[in-house]
């Protein structure tokens, strides 16, 4: 699924997610498992966490990515 990341105006990273229609603030920010970079866990606000892949290095904001859940629910 695509995402859309952002900063808002206090300066914190926001992912969008079009298919939900849903806007969660990012809490936390974790490399992914693969361990070449490429991918992050994003942990959201609402406690949902996000496999973020990020391609070569970290991305220039506003951005939309591919993303899938970590923990389905």
């Amino acid at each position: 699924m695509k995402v859309m990341l952002r900063k808002n105006q206090a300066g914190q990273l926001v992912a969008y997610i079009p298919k939900k229609d849903l806007e969660e603030a990012v809490v936390a920010v974790a490399p992914g498992g693969d361990g070449t970079g490429a991918t992050c866990v994003m942990t959201l606000a609402n406690g949902r966490r996000l496999l973020v892949e990020l391609g070569a290095g970290e991305p220039p904001l506003p951005a939309t990515l591919e993303a899938r859940w970590v923990d389905e629910a």
